[in-house]
């Protein structure tokens, strides 16, 4: 038997409508929560910044494209189906022709930009920090840029990860992968 419609009396007895009560979802929602979960590792990480100069923070910003190919971890998932900005990508990297792909890779990191994503992220970071296999700065910085606008890391990790999936690039183990 189907359940109270969302305009019908709840059925605690409250004479509210449904969707104004028991049926009223409640907490933040799973986006809400990743957010917040990056913003609080960001805020630990900070510290590790602190007293650098522009110039090392500049060469932090210029290492953050290369930190996808530390670990598998920090390869974006990519969709299952494959669109046409993504075959762009594909074939972009395949053809090793930026320019052609320059629109697909926004267009694609748009698409695989989502709070979980950045959370997932940011916890393989923190994890490869916590093994040593990447510096404090490095992953201080790493989790600032996935706390802000930016997709600095999100592309990195998008262009290392379909670069694999062609075969252009090995996988952070060392392997092929035939396209």
């Amino acid at each position: 038997m189907p359940g109270p419609g969302r305009n019908q009396p709840c059925p605690c007895g409250s004479g509210r409508k449904t969707k104004h009560c028991c049926g009223q979802t409640r907490g933040p929602s799973e986006d809400q929560l990743a957010r917040a979960h990056v913003a609080q590792l960001a805020r630990q990480a900070t510290p590790d910044l602190a007293g650098l100069s522009d110039r090392a923070l500049d060469h932090l910003w210029e290492s953050l494209m290369d930190l996808p190919s530390v670990d598998y971890s920090l390869l974006v998932t990519l969709p299952k189906l494959i669109g046409p900005d993504l075959q762009r990508l594909r074939e972009s990297i395949e053809h090793d022709d930026p320019d052609w792909g320059w629109d697909a890779l926004t267009a694609v990191a748009n698409q695989t930009d989502t709070p979980q994503q950045r959370a997932r992220l940011a916890d393989a970071i923190v994890r490869l920090r916590d093994q040593h296999r990447i510096n404090r700065r490095q992953a201080a910085y790493a989790l600032l840029d996935l706390d802000s606008r930016s997709t600095r890391i999100i592309a990195a990790s998008l262009l290392e990860a379909v670069a694999v999936s062609v075969g252009a690039n090995r996988t952070p183990g060392g392997l092929h992968i035939a396209a």
